[in-house]
């Protein structure tokens, strides 16, 4: 008897428009937000997990006195900010299936990606890609880089410390006249508590926690982010 996948799909259409300048790019949220069970302090929009750190960062970082509840108000703080600050948010994978009923990016199978270069090639006003993960396997970074493959692009090392940055150069075709766009990428550790492991071992971490025993992954993560958003 075959075991039956569970089928996890992306609950929300990306959220772009045409000012947008910096794009968010994960993976898939839990999958309770495929099924519609959510938690009431989860917010039902892109990063709205009460496990996740996305909104909490920016909150901190912006002082956005957000709400987390499962609320229309939630919602539309979210959607506002990301249009003040002109950020879309464009996950990489349309749908996967898991053994596993969880959100680890290694359990997804028959993944199914959404089309990044073509939104890239529709909003011309994006010039950095904002990755909530590395390059590790089945990673939003480790997709693109399929992808990019595909068309005969790659990126280019810009900076190999952590957050790694990277560039790439997308052709554009106007009319009688090619060019090209470059669009940066950056490799954020990821706003979920299963990189906490990973942030500890940085020595940037380890050096800035010796100095303040009250310095935790959070605060790092608050650091890291607020150069980039």
């Amino acid at each position: 008897m075959s075991l039956e996948l569970f089928k996890h799909t992306h609950p929300y259409e990306p959220f772009l428009f045409p000012e947008a300048t910096k794009l968010i790019v994960g993976t898939l949220p839990p999958p309770r937000f495929t099924t519609g069970e959510l938690r009431r302090e989860d917010v039902d929009f892109c990063y709205g997990s009460c496990n996740g750190m996305l909104w909490p960062i920016l909150d901190r970082i912006f002082a956005l006195n957000l709400k987390f509840e499962n609320t229309a108000e939630a919602i539309e703080q979210r959607e506002r900010f990301l249009r003040k600050q002109k950020i879309g948010v464009c996950d990489i994978v349309q749908s996967a299936e898991r053994e596993k009923i969880d959100a680890s990016d290694l359990g997804m199978q028959n993944v199914i990606l959404r089309d990044l270069v073509g939104y890239l090639n529709k909003y011309p006003n994006i010039n950095t890609l904002l990755f909530t993960g590395g390059n590790s396997k089945n990673g939003p970074e480790y997709f693109f880089r399929r992808q990019l493959k595909e068309h005969g692009l790659g990126l280019k090392v810009l900076s190999d410390e952590v957050p790694r940055i990277h560039q790439f150069e997308l052709p554009v075709a106007s009319s009688a006249v090619e060019k090209s766009r470059f669009i940066k990428t950056v490799s954020l550790t990821a706003p979920s508590g299963a990189a906490n492991r990973a942030v500890g071992s940085l020595p940037l971490y380890k050096d800035l926690k010796s100095k303040n025993p009250e310095f935790n992954t959070f605060d790092f993560r608050v650091m890291q982010y607020r150069e980039f958003f």
